[in-house]
């Protein structure tokens, strides 16, 4: 098995390990943004309910919600309509919103790597299958060869990268778009936060 890892990386010039790692990379990526995102989507359904529960101007509950959801990207929210407490509901506002847009670097992070994937993918996995190919018409042209399982081998392995292109991109862009899902959810809630925090603490 190992003695045909070691062929197929070879004969592909190195790009299927390069393959795996962009895969791992993605997968890595997945796995955090969607435990991220699950953590994100839980807080903000947790803390609508909660302040709900908040009457008009009562910025000490505010404030023990911040502690309890400390960490959270709806606590920085929080931690900002606090300071802003008082204000004109426009100027409050604003400063929500300028909070709310600090957060975007947060849900946004990583994502990139699932879009480079995505377009990366296919596009060495087209490398790899050119190679594979070049290397089959290499053995045809050359004179006396009458061993077809030469020909097929590089054939074969043409393939395998063209399956390991796809199945990256694959992976990759169902991930991004249900990333980007969570992504307007999170933010759905912290304009419902806002919006609730405009009523309880500004002026």
């Amino acid at each position: 098995m190992l003695r045909t890892i070691i062929d197929s990386s070879e004969q592909s010039f190195g790009l299927l390990p390069l393959m795996a790692l962009v895969f791992l990379a993605t997968l890595a990526v997945i796995i955090e943004r969607m435990i991220f995102f699950g953590t994100s989507v839980r807080s903000g359904i947790s803390l609508e309910y909660d302040l709900k529960q908040v009457g008009r101007a009562k910025a000490d509950e505010v404030k023990k919600l911040i502690q309890h959801y400390q960490g959270s990207v709806q606590s920085e929210l929080m931690k900002s309509a606090i300071e802003s407490r008082g204000q004109p509901a426009e100027h409050f506002e604003r400063e929500v919103e300028e909070s709310i847009m600090f957060q975007m670097r947060r849900l946004d992070r990583n994502l990139w790597v699932l879009d480079t994937a995505i377009t990366l993918g296919p596009l060495l996995g087209l490398l790899g299958t050119i190679i594979g190919m070049i290397g089959s018409f290499n053995i045809l042209g050359t004179s006396g060869t009458s061993d077809p399982m030469s020909v097929s081998g590089g054939i074969a392995h043409a393939l395998i990268a063209t399956a390991c292109g796809l199945t990256i991109a694959l992976v990759g862009v169902v991930a991004l778009n249900y990333l980007n899902k969570r992504v307007r959810m999170v933010l759905l809630q912290m304009d419902m936060i806002k919006s609730m925090l405009i009523s309880r603490l500004a002026a």
